[in-house]
């Protein structure tokens, strides 16, 4: 039977009270042991299994904490495979929302989130198309995504970008290789980094349209624009 508590927590510091620790308990005492962080536990369509998003990704768990699934579920019930691990994602992509940094296109058809570093190539390359994406009609919103980590010099060169008074020109001038001038505001990156990590990126760009379908790797405009016609008219 599923579960309707939804709980948000970390592992290894979060407090329970006792009920909602005891719903769980089996499930966090089996990850805590495999090092396993988790930031939120809810329900899965699957009868006696629970979804765990954590630094490792999203995963099913048996409610007993005794089986684990690692990886995309899928609803084939339809014409199409849906990706119903990416659609339990998709309420955190728009709460980002707000920290994007967006170029919006004047006749908009597409929507495409990239999470992106401003020192990799293929991430400089996309972005000196932008105009490009932008006339074919698909507006492009950046969250960040440092590949080495939280810790590193690039997070905080990108935390200046997104904390710059005018991001799009700080973030312009980051993508053509110029350093970031020091900044601060109360934007988390390490949250953008984290989604990104629960979608299982490991290189950017990585570029996720609104059907919840995460693409690896560069697409030029008018090969992405052809693929987003494609799906949507799918």
């Amino acid at each position: 039977m599923l579960k309707k508590l939804l709980l948000s927590m970390v592992a290894s510091c979060a407090i329970f009270s006792s009920a909602s620790y005891a719903n769980n308990a089996a499930i966090i005492q089996s990850l805590t042991k495999l090092g396993v962080n988790i930031s939120d536990i809810q329900p899965s369509p699957l009868s006696g299994v629970s979804t765990v998003l954590t630094d490792n990704g999203v995963l099913y768990v048996t409610d007993d904490g005794k089986q684990m699934i690692q990886g995309p579920l899928y609803d084939i019930s339809g014409k199409t495979p849906v990706n119903v691990t990416f659609q339990t994602l998709d309420k955190k992509v728009e709460a980002l929302a707000p920290e994007m940094i967006v170029y919006k296109a004047p006749k908009e058809q597409h929507v495409v989130t990239v999470f992106t570093d401003i020192t990799c190539g293929y991430c400089h390359k996309l972005h000196q198309q932008i105009s490009d994406y932008n006339a074919l009609g698909i507006t492009v919103r950046y969250l960040a995504f440092p590949r080495e980590g939280l810790q590193g010099d690039v997070a905080k060169a990108m935390k200046n970008v997104w904390c710059a008074k005018d991001r799009k020109a700080a973030f312009d001038a980051a993508m053509g290789g110029k350093t970031p001038a020091a900044a601060s505001c109360n934007i988390d990156i390490g949250k953008q980094y984290q989604l990104g990590l629960l979608y299982g990126i490991q290189g950017t760009p990585a570029i996720l349209t609104k059907n919840g379908v995460m693409i690896p790797g560069y697409q030029g405009p008018n090969e992405l624009k052809q693929y987003l016609d494609r799906i949507n008219a799918g």
